[in-house]
């Protein structure tokens, strides 16, 4: 693709996924030129590739939302690879990364407390967030939570469907709290991202709501017009598994920058 020289011009990876679509419909990219280049073409764990496409096209901005959840390389050195490239060409790196880099406890995160990871996925984007920090350091880091939507199909609503439907014989817990962001709030905050040069280093941006995820099935299954007594309950503290209980962000300092998101039942009605 080639660039109009009066205006923006977006690098989007990961773009065929749930955020990335959204960002790609976004309203606030429509002065943008934007480009979401599938993993055949730009294969993020690829430095030299990365560097000579990126110098090639010379975006404005990169949002780099691509991840692979069982593919180090691809959270660690991807992530190294992108922010690398995008310093070398002056562009605003904006990397996402998640509540999981977390342990979880009953009170809120903010951003400058320290990385905690219990689980697999949570030290690569705690590892992957300390490469981009390194390579880029005027990037801005986008931690957020459980991501849903309501134009399409998220794996939060795939969940539920397919318990309802015997297809499944997951559970929810009432003990595991997260705070969902739908697509499109979270898809705004990173445009807005994209051209906030200022905003720099970790910044939580995630839903309002503390909601565990049986709270989180229940909304989903009424807004799909199903019975939510159907869903099957249990704790996480007596299921065994090791990962993240009590898992809050503070927005506030998102919230000071107009990056606020909407409730899940707001969001729900659209």
């Amino acid at each position: 693709m080639r660039w109009s020289r009066r205006r923006r011009s977006l690098l989007v990876t990961g773009g065929s996924g749930l955020l990335g679509g959204h960002l790609m419909r976004s309203p606030a990219l429509a002065s943008w030129d934007l480009v979401a280049p599938p993993s055949r073409m730009l294969d993020v764990r690829d430095a030299d590739a990365v560097a000579e496409q990126v110098r090639s096209w010379k975006p404005t901005a990169i949002a780099h939302l691509a991840y692979r959840r069982d593919d180090p390389r691809t959270i660690v050195q991807g992530s190294a690879n992108m922010a690398r490239a995008a310093a070398k060409v002056g562009a605003r790196f904006v990397h996402l990364s998640t509540d999981l880099v977390f342990a979880g406890r009953p009170a809120p995160y903010t951003e400058h407390d320290e990385l905690t990871p219990i689980i697999d996925y949570g030290h690569r984007k705690a590892a992957a967030e300390a490469e981009v920090a390194s390579v880029c350091p005027d990037a801005v880091v986008v931690r957020t939570s459980l991501i849903y939507a309501t134009d399409t199909s998220s794996p939060p609503q795939a969940d539920v469907e397919a318990v309802l439907a015997g297809r499944s014989s997951m559970r929810f817990f009432t003990d595991e709290v997260r705070c969902p962001v739908h697509a499109a709030d979270l898809a705004a905050a990173v445009a807005e991202l994209a051209d906030r040069r200022d905003i720099t280093g970790p910044l939580h941006v995630a839903g309002p709501d503390a909601l565990s995820r049986a709270d989180i099935a229940a909304r989903l299954a009424r807004w799909m017009g199903h019975d939510p007594s159907r869903l099957p309950l249990a704790s996480l503290a007596e299921s065994g598994l090791v990962r993240p209980g009590h898992l809050v962000l503070d927005c506030s300092r998102a919230a000071t920058l107009g990056l606020a998101c909407r409730s899940m039942d707001e969001a729900l009605r659209g």
